[in-house]
Protein backbone atom coordinates (compact mmCIF):
# COMPACT_ATOMS: atom_id res chain seq x y z
CA UNK A 1 0.00 0.00 0.00
CA UNK A 2 1.08 3.15 -1.21
CA UNK A 3 2.16 5.45 1.82
CA UNK A 4 0.10 8.87 2.06
CA UNK A 5 2.47 11.97 1.78
CA UNK A 6 2.34 14.77 3.86
CA UNK A 7 0.06 17.70 3.29
CA UNK A 8 2.33 20.49 2.47
CA UNK A 9 -0.12 23.29 2.46
CA UNK A 10 -1.18 22.15 6.13
CA UNK A 11 2.51 21.34 7.35
CA UNK A 12 3.13 25.31 6.13
CA UNK A 13 0.38 26.71 7.56
CA UNK A 14 1.39 24.79 10.69
CA UNK A 15 4.63 26.17 10.69
CA UNK A 16 3.43 29.69 9.92
CA UNK A 17 1.46 30.39 12.43
CA UNK A 18 0.42 33.92 11.60
CA UNK A 19 -0.84 34.62 7.98
CA UNK A 20 0.88 37.96 8.08
CA UNK A 21 4.56 36.49 8.45
CA UNK A 22 5.76 35.43 5.32
CA UNK A 23 8.70 34.78 5.89
CA UNK A 24 8.20 31.53 7.97
CA UNK A 25 5.83 30.39 5.50
CA UNK A 26 8.40 30.53 2.98
CA UNK A 27 11.10 28.49 4.87
CA UNK A 28 8.63 25.93 5.97
CA UNK A 29 7.41 25.64 2.09
CA UNK A 30 10.71 24.79 1.53
CA UNK A 31 11.10 22.54 4.59
CA UNK A 32 8.49 20.60 2.90
CA UNK A 33 9.02 20.50 -0.25
CA UNK A 34 12.86 18.98 0.07
CA UNK A 35 11.18 16.20 2.30
CA UNK A 36 8.85 15.63 -0.89
CA UNK A 37 11.40 16.15 -3.68
CA UNK A 38 13.15 12.81 -2.66
CA UNK A 39 10.07 10.60 -2.15
CA UNK A 40 8.77 11.63 -5.44
CA UNK A 41 12.50 10.30 -7.22
CA UNK A 42 11.92 7.07 -5.29
CA UNK A 43 8.52 6.79 -6.45
CA UNK A 44 9.26 8.05 -9.90
CA UNK A 45 12.12 5.47 -10.49
CA UNK A 46 9.87 2.72 -9.37
CA UNK A 47 7.05 3.16 -11.56
CA UNK A 48 6.27 0.99 -13.53
CA UNK A 49 5.11 1.44 -17.79
CA UNK A 50 5.28 4.40 -19.50
CA UNK A 51 9.15 4.45 -19.15
CA UNK A 52 9.67 7.66 -21.37
CA UNK A 53 7.37 9.79 -19.88
CA UNK A 54 8.49 8.46 -16.22
CA UNK A 55 12.31 9.57 -17.64
CA UNK A 56 11.29 12.59 -18.60
CA UNK A 57 9.29 13.96 -15.16
CA UNK A 58 12.29 11.57 -13.16
CA UNK A 59 15.21 14.59 -15.74
CA UNK A 60 12.75 17.20 -14.49
CA UNK A 61 12.90 16.44 -10.98
CA UNK A 62 16.65 16.06 -10.92
CA UNK A 63 16.77 19.85 -11.91
CA UNK A 64 14.46 21.03 -8.74
CA UNK A 65 16.81 20.48 -6.19
CA UNK A 66 19.32 23.45 -7.75
CA UNK A 67 16.30 26.01 -8.32
CA UNK A 68 15.49 25.64 -4.58
CA UNK A 69 19.26 26.44 -3.67
CA UNK A 70 18.73 29.53 -6.01
CA UNK A 71 15.61 30.41 -4.11
CA UNK A 72 16.72 29.77 -0.70
CA UNK A 73 20.30 31.42 -0.99
CA UNK A 74 19.14 34.75 -2.32
CA UNK A 75 19.27 37.45 0.92
CA UNK A 76 15.44 38.64 0.54
CA UNK A 77 14.14 35.01 0.22
CA UNK A 78 12.31 34.82 3.34
CA UNK A 79 10.86 37.89 2.65
CA UNK A 80 9.33 38.05 -0.50
CA UNK A 81 5.63 36.87 -0.86
CA UNK A 82 6.30 35.16 -4.29
CA UNK A 83 8.60 32.68 -2.80
CA UNK A 84 6.89 31.43 -0.97
CA UNK A 85 3.93 30.59 -3.47
CA UNK A 86 6.35 28.94 -6.47
CA UNK A 87 7.21 26.45 -3.47
CA UNK A 88 3.75 25.47 -2.51
CA UNK A 89 2.90 24.79 -6.53
CA UNK A 90 6.16 23.15 -6.40
CA UNK A 91 5.09 20.88 -3.02
CA UNK A 92 1.88 20.33 -4.92
CA UNK A 93 2.80 18.90 -7.99
CA UNK A 94 5.44 16.70 -6.11
CA UNK A 95 2.34 15.51 -4.31
CA UNK A 96 0.94 14.65 -8.09
CA UNK A 97 4.16 12.86 -8.82
CA UNK A 98 3.74 10.61 -6.28
CA UNK A 99 0.02 9.92 -6.55
CA UNK A 100 0.83 8.88 -10.26
CA UNK A 101 3.59 7.01 -9.01
CA UNK A 102 1.36 4.87 -6.68
CA UNK A 103 -1.12 4.26 -9.65
CA UNK A 104 1.64 3.53 -11.74
CA UNK A 105 3.55 0.84 -8.98
CA UNK A 106 2.45 -2.37 -9.27
CA UNK A 107 -0.82 -5.11 -9.36
CA UNK A 108 -2.17 -3.53 -6.52
CA UNK A 109 -2.27 -0.30 -8.20
CA UNK A 110 -5.64 0.93 -8.94
CA UNK A 111 -6.86 0.22 -12.85
CA UNK A 112 -6.53 3.19 -14.95
CA UNK A 113 -6.98 4.19 -18.45
CA UNK A 114 -3.78 4.00 -20.77
CA UNK A 115 -4.68 7.16 -22.44
CA UNK A 116 -6.00 8.78 -18.98
CA UNK A 117 -2.55 8.02 -17.37
CA UNK A 118 -0.68 9.36 -20.41
CA UNK A 119 -2.29 12.24 -20.12
CA UNK A 120 -2.00 12.74 -16.36
CA UNK A 121 1.91 11.62 -16.81
CA UNK A 122 2.35 14.65 -19.74
CA UNK A 123 0.26 17.43 -17.67
CA UNK A 124 2.63 16.48 -14.50
CA UNK A 125 5.54 16.96 -16.88
CA UNK A 126 4.48 20.09 -17.75
CA UNK A 127 3.35 21.24 -14.10
CA UNK A 128 7.62 20.25 -13.56
CA UNK A 129 8.68 22.67 -16.77
CA UNK A 130 6.69 25.22 -15.69
CA UNK A 131 7.34 25.61 -12.10
CA UNK A 132 11.43 25.22 -13.34
CA UNK A 133 10.94 28.08 -15.72
CA UNK A 134 9.28 30.18 -13.62
CA UNK A 135 11.95 29.66 -10.48
CA UNK A 136 14.68 31.19 -13.38
CA UNK A 137 12.34 33.77 -13.78
CA UNK A 138 11.83 34.44 -10.47
CA UNK A 139 15.56 35.33 -10.32
CA UNK A 140 16.11 36.37 -13.65
CA UNK A 141 13.77 39.49 -13.26
CA UNK A 142 15.42 40.57 -10.12
CA UNK A 143 11.98 40.77 -8.27
CA UNK A 144 13.70 39.27 -5.58
CA UNK A 145 15.93 41.77 -4.78
CA UNK A 146 12.72 43.91 -3.64
CA UNK A 147 12.20 42.96 0.36
CA UNK A 148 8.51 42.81 0.62
CA UNK A 149 6.02 41.23 2.80
CA UNK A 150 3.05 42.99 1.08
CA UNK A 151 0.04 40.62 -0.48
CA UNK A 152 0.28 39.61 -3.97
CA UNK A 153 -0.86 43.12 -6.13
CA UNK A 154 -3.57 41.03 -8.10
CA UNK A 155 -6.61 41.37 -8.95
CA UNK A 156 -9.56 39.13 -7.12
CA UNK A 157 -13.32 39.61 -6.37
CA UNK A 158 -13.70 41.74 -3.46
CA UNK A 159 -10.01 42.85 -3.23
CA UNK A 160 -8.48 46.34 -3.13
CA UNK A 161 -7.39 47.41 -6.33
CA UNK A 162 -3.83 47.64 -7.26
CA UNK A 163 -3.42 50.49 -7.85
CA UNK A 164 -4.94 51.74 -4.42
CA UNK A 165 -1.45 50.27 -2.97
CA UNK A 166 0.73 51.08 -6.15
CA UNK A 167 4.30 50.88 -5.46
CA UNK A 168 7.79 49.74 -6.82
CA UNK A 169 7.85 46.50 -4.91
CA UNK A 170 4.54 46.02 -6.25
CA UNK A 171 4.81 47.14 -10.08
CA UNK A 172 8.28 44.90 -9.89
CA UNK A 173 6.05 42.04 -8.48
CA UNK A 174 3.29 42.37 -11.10
CA UNK A 175 6.36 42.11 -13.73
CA UNK A 176 7.25 39.28 -12.60
CA UNK A 177 3.91 37.58 -12.38
CA UNK A 178 2.99 38.04 -16.11
CA UNK A 179 5.55 35.58 -16.63
CA UNK A 180 4.84 33.33 -13.53
CA UNK A 181 2.26 30.69 -13.48
CA UNK A 182 -0.48 29.19 -15.02
CA UNK A 183 -3.28 31.22 -17.53
CA UNK A 184 -5.37 31.99 -14.57
CA UNK A 185 -2.51 33.69 -12.57
CA UNK A 186 -1.08 35.46 -15.54
CA UNK A 187 -4.47 36.56 -16.03
CA UNK A 188 -4.87 38.05 -12.88
CA UNK A 189 -1.52 39.86 -13.03
CA UNK A 190 -2.36 41.71 -16.16
CA UNK A 191 -5.10 42.58 -14.56
CA UNK A 192 -3.19 44.62 -11.63
CA UNK A 193 -0.65 45.89 -14.87
CA UNK A 194 -3.76 47.59 -16.38
CA UNK A 195 -5.17 49.08 -13.47
CA UNK A 196 -1.56 50.19 -12.58
CA UNK A 197 -1.30 51.38 -16.77
CA UNK A 198 -4.39 53.18 -16.29
CA UNK A 199 -3.32 55.15 -13.39
CA UNK A 200 0.32 55.89 -14.10
CA UNK A 201 1.54 54.78 -17.46
CA UNK A 202 4.42 56.60 -17.36
CA UNK A 203 6.11 55.10 -14.35
CA UNK A 204 4.85 51.29 -15.35
CA UNK A 205 6.37 52.02 -19.25
CA UNK A 206 9.74 53.54 -17.43
CA UNK A 207 9.85 50.32 -15.18
CA UNK A 208 10.11 47.89 -18.17
CA UNK A 209 13.24 46.51 -19.36
CA UNK A 210 13.86 44.26 -22.60
CA UNK A 211 13.15 41.05 -21.22
CA UNK A 212 9.57 42.22 -19.69
CA UNK A 213 8.50 43.22 -23.53
CA UNK A 214 10.13 40.16 -24.66
CA UNK A 215 7.76 38.29 -22.38
CA UNK A 216 4.54 40.59 -23.45
CA UNK A 217 5.44 39.61 -27.22
CA UNK A 218 5.57 36.30 -26.41
CA UNK A 219 2.30 35.99 -24.05
CA UNK A 220 0.65 37.58 -27.40
CA UNK A 221 -0.10 34.13 -28.76
CA UNK A 222 -1.25 32.57 -25.47
CA UNK A 223 -3.79 29.60 -25.71
CA UNK A 224 -6.19 31.58 -23.59
CA UNK A 225 -7.99 34.04 -25.71
CA UNK A 226 -8.72 35.97 -22.41
CA UNK A 227 -5.04 36.07 -21.41
CA UNK A 228 -4.00 37.22 -24.99
CA UNK A 229 -6.96 40.28 -25.04
CA UNK A 230 -5.76 41.46 -21.75
CA UNK A 231 -1.78 41.22 -23.10
CA UNK A 232 -2.66 43.02 -26.41
CA UNK A 233 -4.33 45.94 -23.88
CA UNK A 234 -0.84 46.65 -22.63
CA UNK A 235 0.88 46.02 -25.91
CA UNK A 236 -1.45 48.77 -27.28
CA UNK A 237 -0.87 50.95 -24.68
CA UNK A 238 2.85 50.72 -24.70
CA UNK A 239 2.59 51.30 -28.87
CA UNK A 240 0.44 54.32 -27.98
CA UNK A 241 2.99 55.68 -25.36
CA UNK A 242 5.70 55.82 -27.67
CA UNK A 243 8.31 55.24 -25.20
CA UNK A 244 9.37 51.83 -26.70
CA UNK A 245 8.69 50.89 -30.04
CA UNK A 246 12.04 49.95 -31.41
CA UNK A 247 11.94 47.70 -28.71
CA UNK A 248 8.64 46.01 -29.25
CA UNK A 249 9.17 45.52 -32.72
CA UNK A 250 12.89 44.37 -32.50
CA UNK A 251 11.31 41.77 -30.16
CA UNK A 252 9.30 40.01 -32.88
CA UNK A 253 5.82 42.18 -31.99
CA UNK A 254 4.66 42.74 -35.48
CA UNK A 255 4.10 38.70 -36.65
CA UNK A 256 1.54 38.38 -33.37
CA UNK A 257 -0.18 41.46 -33.47
CA UNK A 258 -1.34 41.21 -37.27
CA UNK A 259 -2.26 37.40 -36.35
CA UNK A 260 -4.17 38.95 -34.02
CA UNK A 261 -5.99 41.22 -36.26
CA UNK A 262 -6.64 38.74 -38.90
CA UNK A 263 -8.45 36.33 -36.19
CA UNK A 264 -8.35 37.68 -32.87
CA UNK A 265 -11.55 38.17 -31.01
CA UNK A 266 -13.33 41.97 -31.38
CA UNK A 267 -11.38 43.37 -28.40
CA UNK A 268 -8.11 41.78 -29.55
CA UNK A 269 -8.51 43.07 -32.80
CA UNK A 270 -9.16 46.26 -31.85
CA UNK A 271 -6.49 46.86 -29.71
CA UNK A 272 -4.24 45.29 -32.89
CA UNK A 273 -5.28 47.36 -35.21
CA UNK A 274 -4.50 50.60 -32.87
CA UNK A 275 -0.94 48.99 -32.33
CA UNK A 276 -0.18 48.81 -35.87
CA UNK A 277 -1.11 52.26 -36.42
CA UNK A 278 0.97 53.93 -33.48
CA UNK A 279 3.92 51.30 -34.60
CA UNK A 280 3.30 52.21 -37.95
CA UNK A 281 4.27 55.73 -37.92
CA UNK A 282 7.95 54.70 -38.31
CA UNK A 283 8.94 54.04 -41.93
CA UNK A 284 11.31 51.06 -41.53
CA UNK A 285 8.16 49.41 -39.24
CA UNK A 286 5.78 49.95 -41.61
CA UNK A 287 8.28 48.41 -44.46
CA UNK A 288 8.10 45.50 -42.27
CA UNK A 289 4.59 45.86 -41.53
CA UNK A 290 4.05 45.11 -45.34
CA UNK A 291 6.71 42.58 -45.17
CA UNK A 292 4.63 40.32 -42.83
CA UNK A 293 1.38 40.42 -44.67
CA UNK A 294 -0.23 42.79 -42.73
CA UNK A 295 -1.92 44.86 -45.41
CA UNK A 296 -4.85 42.67 -46.18
CA UNK A 297 -5.80 41.80 -42.04
CA UNK A 298 -5.73 46.09 -41.71
CA UNK A 299 -7.61 46.20 -44.99
CA UNK A 300 -10.69 43.44 -44.06
CA UNK A 301 -10.68 45.59 -40.73
CA UNK A 302 -11.61 48.93 -42.50
CA UNK A 303 -14.40 46.81 -44.25
CA UNK A 304 -15.96 44.59 -41.63
CA UNK A 305 -15.12 46.64 -38.01
CA UNK A 306 -17.19 48.53 -35.62
CA UNK A 307 -17.75 52.10 -36.64
CA UNK A 308 -15.30 53.27 -34.01
CA UNK A 309 -11.52 52.18 -32.77
CA UNK A 310 -11.00 49.47 -34.91
CA UNK A 311 -12.05 50.42 -38.41
CA UNK A 312 -10.62 53.95 -37.65
CA UNK A 313 -7.09 52.39 -36.36
CA UNK A 314 -7.23 50.55 -39.49
CA UNK A 315 -7.70 53.07 -41.47
CA UNK A 316 -4.65 55.13 -39.55
CA UNK A 317 -2.49 52.33 -40.07
CA UNK A 318 -2.95 52.52 -44.01
CA UNK A 319 -2.48 55.65 -44.12
CA UNK A 320 0.67 55.61 -42.06
CA UNK A 321 1.80 53.16 -44.54
CA UNK A 322 1.00 54.72 -47.71
CA UNK A 323 3.40 57.54 -46.37
CA UNK A 324 6.46 55.12 -47.22
CA UNK A 325 7.06 55.64 -51.16
CA UNK A 326 8.44 52.27 -51.10
CA UNK A 327 4.77 50.00 -50.78
CA UNK A 328 2.12 52.00 -52.54
CA UNK A 329 2.27 49.73 -55.40
CA UNK A 330 1.63 46.91 -52.69
CA UNK A 331 -1.50 49.39 -51.18
CA UNK A 332 -2.61 49.73 -54.79
CA UNK A 333 -1.88 45.70 -56.31
CA UNK A 334 -4.00 44.80 -52.79
CA UNK A 335 -6.69 47.25 -53.45
CA UNK A 336 -6.35 49.59 -51.45
CA UNK A 337 -7.27 52.30 -53.56
CA UNK A 338 -11.15 50.96 -54.47
CA UNK A 339 -10.80 51.18 -50.21
CA UNK A 340 -10.49 54.70 -49.56
CA UNK A 341 -12.96 55.53 -52.37
CA UNK A 342 -15.41 53.19 -51.30
CA UNK A 343 -14.97 54.71 -47.32
CA UNK A 344 -15.10 58.14 -48.64
CA UNK A 345 -18.52 57.18 -50.10
CA UNK A 346 -20.15 55.07 -47.19
CA UNK A 347 -22.24 57.39 -45.27
CA UNK A 348 -21.92 55.78 -42.48
CA UNK A 349 -18.17 55.72 -41.70
CA UNK A 350 -17.09 57.51 -39.14
CA UNK A 351 -15.41 61.24 -40.00
CA UNK A 352 -11.86 60.07 -38.04
CA UNK A 353 -11.80 57.13 -41.12
CA UNK A 354 -13.13 59.32 -43.94
CA UNK A 355 -9.96 61.52 -42.75
CA UNK A 356 -7.62 58.62 -43.58
CA UNK A 357 -8.82 57.62 -46.53
CA UNK A 358 -8.04 61.08 -47.71
CA UNK A 359 -4.89 60.77 -46.24
CA UNK A 360 -4.17 57.57 -48.10
CA UNK A 361 -5.15 58.88 -51.38
CA UNK A 362 -3.31 61.96 -51.09
CA UNK A 363 -0.49 59.84 -50.45
CA UNK A 364 -1.03 57.26 -53.59
CA UNK A 365 -1.88 60.32 -55.69
CA UNK A 366 1.56 61.88 -54.96
CA UNK A 367 3.66 58.64 -56.18
CA UNK A 368 3.33 58.60 -59.66
CA UNK A 369 1.24 59.03 -62.72
CA UNK A 370 -0.03 55.63 -62.98
CA UNK A 371 -0.91 55.64 -59.35
CA UNK A 372 -2.69 59.04 -60.15
CA UNK A 373 -4.68 57.57 -63.34
CA UNK A 374 -5.60 54.27 -61.20
CA UNK A 375 -7.22 56.60 -58.94
CA UNK A 376 -9.09 58.16 -61.53
CA UNK A 377 -10.33 54.94 -63.24
CA UNK A 378 -11.56 54.06 -59.53
CA UNK A 379 -13.76 57.20 -59.38
CA UNK A 380 -11.43 58.99 -56.71
CA UNK A 381 -12.24 62.31 -58.14
CA UNK A 382 -16.04 62.40 -57.61
CA UNK A 383 -15.66 60.57 -54.18
CA UNK A 384 -12.99 63.16 -53.08
CA UNK A 385 -14.75 66.22 -54.78
CA UNK A 386 -18.02 64.79 -52.48
CA UNK A 387 -15.95 64.54 -49.44
CA UNK A 388 -15.06 68.48 -49.84
CA UNK A 389 -18.85 69.47 -49.39
CA UNK A 390 -18.66 68.59 -45.77
CA UNK A 391 -18.95 71.87 -43.18
CA UNK A 392 -15.22 71.78 -42.50
CA UNK A 393 -13.43 70.47 -45.58
CA UNK A 394 -9.69 69.31 -44.63
CA UNK A 395 -6.35 69.41 -46.25
CA UNK A 396 -6.05 65.63 -47.51
CA UNK A 397 -8.77 65.50 -49.98
CA UNK A 398 -7.57 69.00 -51.72
CA UNK A 399 -4.48 68.06 -51.89
CA UNK A 400 -5.35 64.66 -53.35
CA UNK A 401 -7.08 66.94 -55.78
CA UNK A 402 -4.43 69.22 -56.75
CA UNK A 403 -2.48 66.28 -57.36
CA UNK A 404 -5.21 64.69 -60.12
CA UNK A 405 -5.36 68.17 -61.57
CA UNK A 406 -2.95 67.06 -64.77
CA UNK A 407 -4.29 63.36 -64.85
CA UNK A 408 -7.84 64.05 -65.96
CA UNK A 409 -8.75 66.93 -68.48
CA UNK A 410 -8.90 70.25 -67.35
CA UNK A 411 -12.42 71.03 -69.11
CA UNK A 412 -14.04 67.53 -66.97
CA UNK A 413 -12.70 69.15 -63.87
CA UNK A 414 -14.80 71.93 -64.08
CA UNK A 415 -17.47 70.15 -65.22
CA UNK A 416 -17.22 68.06 -61.85
CA UNK A 417 -17.66 71.65 -59.72
CA UNK A 418 -13.73 70.99 -58.67
CA UNK A 419 -13.86 75.48 -58.49
CA UNK A 420 -16.82 75.90 -56.25
CA UNK A 421 -15.45 72.91 -53.86
CA UNK A 422 -11.81 74.45 -53.39
CA UNK A 423 -13.81 78.23 -52.70
CA UNK A 424 -15.55 75.99 -50.11
CA UNK A 425 -12.28 75.01 -48.78
CA UNK A 426 -11.03 78.70 -48.83
CA UNK A 427 -14.30 79.69 -46.82
CA UNK A 428 -15.11 77.18 -44.67
CA UNK A 429 -11.94 75.11 -44.45
CA UNK A 430 -8.95 74.45 -41.61
CA UNK A 431 -5.94 76.61 -42.27
CA UNK A 432 -4.08 73.92 -43.95
CA UNK A 433 -7.29 73.39 -46.30
CA UNK A 434 -7.13 76.72 -47.32
CA UNK A 435 -3.60 76.96 -47.78
CA UNK A 436 -3.99 73.62 -49.42
CA UNK A 437 -6.96 75.05 -51.75
CA UNK A 438 -5.19 78.20 -52.71
CA UNK A 439 -2.07 76.10 -54.22
CA UNK A 440 -4.41 74.09 -55.62
CA UNK A 441 -6.10 76.87 -57.50
CA UNK A 442 -2.44 78.47 -58.45
CA UNK A 443 -2.15 75.26 -59.87
CA UNK A 444 -5.30 75.08 -62.65
CA UNK A 445 -5.19 78.70 -62.83
CA UNK A 446 -2.82 78.02 -65.63
CA UNK A 447 -5.78 77.28 -67.86
CA UNK A 448 -7.35 80.56 -69.28
CA UNK A 449 -10.83 78.91 -68.83
CA UNK A 450 -9.74 78.09 -64.87
CA UNK A 451 -8.78 81.34 -64.68
CA UNK A 452 -11.70 83.26 -65.70
CA UNK A 453 -14.52 80.76 -63.72
CA UNK A 454 -12.08 81.32 -60.64
CA UNK A 455 -12.89 84.77 -60.49
CA UNK A 456 -16.52 83.57 -60.85
CA UNK A 457 -16.58 81.37 -57.87
CA UNK A 458 -15.67 84.02 -55.69
CA UNK A 459 -12.36 83.09 -54.63
CA UNK A 460 -10.79 86.49 -54.92
CA UNK A 461 -12.21 88.13 -51.98
CA UNK A 462 -11.29 84.83 -49.83
CA UNK A 463 -7.29 84.89 -51.15
CA UNK A 464 -6.93 88.98 -50.07
CA UNK A 465 -8.54 87.87 -46.19
CA UNK A 466 -5.99 84.89 -46.71
CA UNK A 467 -2.84 87.71 -47.11
CA UNK A 468 -3.98 88.76 -43.74
CA UNK A 469 -3.16 85.28 -42.06
CA UNK A 470 0.00 85.52 -39.23
CA UNK A 471 0.92 81.49 -41.09
CA UNK A 472 3.75 82.70 -43.88
CA UNK A 473 3.03 79.98 -46.18
CA UNK A 474 -0.88 80.63 -46.45
CA UNK A 475 0.38 84.28 -47.04
CA UNK A 476 2.39 83.05 -50.34
CA UNK A 477 0.00 80.29 -51.40
CA UNK A 478 -2.49 83.18 -51.54
CA UNK A 479 -0.13 85.78 -52.89
CA UNK A 480 0.77 83.24 -55.50
CA UNK A 481 -2.64 82.71 -56.94
CA UNK A 482 -3.78 85.85 -56.74
CA UNK A 483 -0.28 86.39 -59.33
CA UNK A 484 -1.82 83.82 -61.73
CA UNK A 485 -5.65 85.00 -61.55
CA UNK A 486 -4.58 88.58 -62.15
CA UNK A 487 -3.28 88.02 -65.04
CA UNK A 488 -6.97 87.69 -66.24
CA UNK A 489 -7.74 90.94 -66.99
CA UNK A 490 -11.59 90.88 -65.39
CA UNK A 491 -10.15 89.27 -62.34
CA UNK A 492 -7.10 92.21 -62.12
CA UNK A 493 -10.27 94.84 -62.03
CA UNK A 494 -12.04 92.78 -59.10
CA UNK A 495 -9.23 92.29 -57.10
CA UNK A 496 -8.80 96.74 -57.30
CA UNK A 497 -12.20 97.00 -56.22
CA UNK A 498 -11.45 95.30 -53.13
CA UNK A 499 -10.45 98.05 -50.38
CA UNK A 500 -7.71 95.58 -48.64
CA UNK A 501 -5.66 94.40 -51.79
CA UNK A 502 -3.52 97.20 -52.19
CA UNK A 503 -2.64 97.66 -48.54
CA UNK A 504 -2.48 94.17 -48.00
CA UNK A 505 0.10 93.33 -50.31
CA UNK A 506 1.82 96.39 -49.57
CA UNK A 507 2.35 94.69 -46.48
CA UNK A 508 4.00 91.78 -48.33
CA UNK A 509 6.67 93.83 -49.60
CA UNK A 510 8.56 93.18 -46.59
CA UNK A 511 11.90 92.18 -47.11
CA UNK A 512 12.44 89.95 -44.15
CA UNK A 513 14.25 86.64 -45.02
CA UNK A 514 10.91 84.59 -43.78
CA UNK A 515 8.44 86.78 -45.61
CA UNK A 516 8.38 84.25 -48.41
CA UNK A 517 5.14 85.84 -50.68
CA UNK A 518 6.93 88.94 -51.38
CA UNK A 519 8.33 87.79 -54.61
CA UNK A 520 4.24 87.58 -55.71
CA UNK A 521 3.57 90.64 -53.79
CA UNK A 522 5.15 92.57 -56.69
CA UNK A 523 3.38 91.39 -59.67
CA UNK A 524 0.41 91.77 -58.36
CA UNK A 525 0.78 95.31 -57.42
CA UNK A 526 2.40 96.04 -60.78
CA UNK A 527 -0.56 94.55 -62.27
CA UNK A 528 -2.65 97.18 -59.88
CA UNK A 529 -0.09 99.99 -60.29
CA UNK A 530 -2.26 101.15 -63.58
CA UNK A 531 -4.53 102.87 -61.73
CA UNK A 532 -3.41 106.24 -60.07
CA UNK A 533 -5.40 105.31 -57.00
CA UNK A 534 -3.83 102.32 -56.40
CA UNK A 535 -0.51 103.65 -56.86
CA UNK A 536 -1.16 106.49 -54.29
CA UNK A 537 -2.30 104.18 -51.95
CA UNK A 538 0.69 101.90 -52.51
CA UNK A 539 2.91 104.96 -51.17
CA UNK A 540 0.97 106.11 -48.66
CA UNK A 541 1.22 102.75 -47.27
CA UNK A 542 5.35 102.75 -47.14
CA UNK A 543 5.42 100.22 -51.06
CA UNK A 544 8.62 102.75 -51.22
CA UNK A 545 10.78 101.63 -48.61
CA UNK A 546 10.04 98.64 -49.16
CA UNK A 547 10.70 98.24 -52.47
CA UNK A 548 14.29 100.34 -52.35
CA UNK A 549 15.56 97.27 -50.26
CA UNK A 550 13.86 94.58 -52.44
CA UNK A 551 15.53 96.71 -55.32
CA UNK A 552 18.91 95.91 -53.70
CA UNK A 553 17.34 92.32 -53.06
CA UNK A 554 17.05 91.92 -57.10
CA UNK A 555 13.16 90.72 -56.37
CA UNK A 556 11.77 90.20 -59.97
CA UNK A 557 9.65 93.49 -60.28
CA UNK A 558 10.44 95.84 -57.75
CA UNK A 559 12.90 98.31 -59.50
CA UNK A 560 10.07 98.52 -61.83
CA UNK A 561 7.31 99.17 -59.69
CA UNK A 562 9.57 101.72 -57.85
CA UNK A 563 10.48 103.62 -60.86
CA UNK A 564 6.59 104.15 -61.07
CA UNK A 565 5.37 104.95 -57.84
CA UNK A 566 8.45 107.53 -58.03
CA UNK A 567 7.33 109.13 -60.89
CA UNK A 568 3.85 109.32 -59.33
CA UNK A 569 2.18 112.03 -61.38
CA UNK A 570 2.73 110.35 -64.74
CA UNK A 571 -0.58 109.03 -66.35
CA UNK A 572 -1.34 105.82 -67.15
CA UNK A 573 0.85 103.60 -69.17
CA UNK A 574 0.55 99.92 -70.47
CA UNK A 575 1.98 97.07 -68.53
CA UNK A 576 3.74 94.13 -70.62
CA UNK A 577 2.13 90.85 -69.93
Amino acid sequence: MVEEPEDPVGRATACRGDDAVHALSAECRLGVARRLLPAALEKARAANGFAGRWNAIISKLERVPPCFSDLSSHPCFAKNALCGEQLQSACQILEEVIALAGRCGGEAAPPVGKLRMQSDLDAVAGKLELILRDCGLLIKTGVLGEATLSCPPCVRSGEESPAATSSPSNLRQLLARIQIGDAEAKDRAFDGLLEMMREDRGNVVAALGRSNISALVQLLTAPSPKLREKVASVVCSLAESGSCDSTLVSEGVLPPLIKLAESGSFAGREKAAISLESLSTSASTARAIVGHGGLRPLMDLCLVGDPSASRAAAAGALKNLSAVPEVLQDLADEGAIRLAVDLLDDCGVEPSTKKHAAECLQNLTAGGENLRRAVVSEGGVSSLLLHLEGSSPEEPAVVALKNLAGSIAMSELLSMGLLPRLTHALKAGSLEARRAAASAICRISSCPVARKSAGRCGCLPLLISMLETKDSCSREAAAQALSNLMSCTQNSREVKKDSRSVPNLVQLLDPSPHNTAKKYAVPCLLLLSASKRSRKMMISYGAIGYLKKLSEEDVPGSKSLLQRLERGGLGSFFIKK
